[in-house]
């Protein structure tokens, strides 16, 4: 389990969000228990028409009450996002037994990417969100938009290398599917695969392991507390030329 947690390459589609779903489910249910057990001790102990066991059953409905209306949307919506993660992932290593290198769960002190696809085509980013839609692209939240724009600059300054940044939807309906906003691939995750072996060869296989040895060693480098990678390249991110005589994958 250590090296799970310590080797980036090792790391599952989505193990952040679910860790993350067990850790608030584990919260909520301690919290309760040890309202309900402190009612109880306090009935007990005082009789049941005392003040102080009267606060403590307010207290516990209460809690019953901001649980039921917040936290349990919450974790519902992060068990979403998890699922929704690894069903992408799932998607994705099936690339990875094409030989394609695939990192899920990274992160580079600027929150996590979700997965970073590195092929023949080039280096990609990719963000996955969950809500069942309808998803219309124009009207994309700006923020989820610069999230994305975020995580690309940041594997750019990594690799060196030009990436596109890619938003899957995992589950919502898509009106204009494969369309870019601000930079921006917007893919329903049933059209990742094809999207992605259409796309022509643009790295050859010692690119594609420096690109990803240089990712492996930022992601080490923030796992030992180095924090943020530094920059490897002054010039900006290299635009990527079609290798000609090299088919797509």
């Amino acid at each position: 389990m250590h090296v799970v947690d310590t080797d980036p390459t090792r790391r599952t589609a989505g193990q952040y969000a679910r860790a993350t779903v067990r850790r608030l489910r584990m919260r909520t249910l301690v919290s309760l228990g040890a309202l309900a057990v402190a009612t109880a001790l306090l009935g007990r102990t005082f009789g049941l028409h005392d003040e102080r066991f009267l606060a403590s059953e307010i207290a516990l409905l209460a809690s019953m009450f901001v649980i039921s209306r917040y936290v349990l949307p919450l974790v519902e919506r992060r068990d979403r996002g998890a699922t929704g993660e690894e069903q992408v992932g799932g998607l994705l290593d099936q690339m990875a037994d094409r030989g394609w290198r695939v990192i899920h769960d990274a992160s580079l002190g600027r929150g996590n990417v979700d997965h970073i696809l590195i092929g023949p085509p080039g280096v990609f980013t990719i963000e996955t969100k969950s809500h069942p839609g309808p998803v219309r692209v124009a009207r994309l939240h700006g923020g989820t938009l610069s999230q994305a724009q975020a995580q690309r600059r940041a594997i750019e300054r990594v690799t060196g290398l030009e990436v596109e940044p890619l938003i899957v939807f995992s589950r919502a309906w898509v009106d204009r599917p494969m369309a870019r906003r601000k930079g921006v691939r917007v893919v329903p995750a049933r059209m990742l695969l094809g999207y992605l072996a259409k796309l022509p060869t643009k790295l050859s296989q010692e690119d594609m392991e420096r690109a990803r040895g240089l990712v492996v060693r930022a992601l080490l480098e923030h796992n030992a507390g180095g924090g943020p990678p530094r920059r490897r390249h002054r010039a900006g991110p290299r635009r990527l030329p079609v290798v000609r005589g090299g088919g797509g994958r």
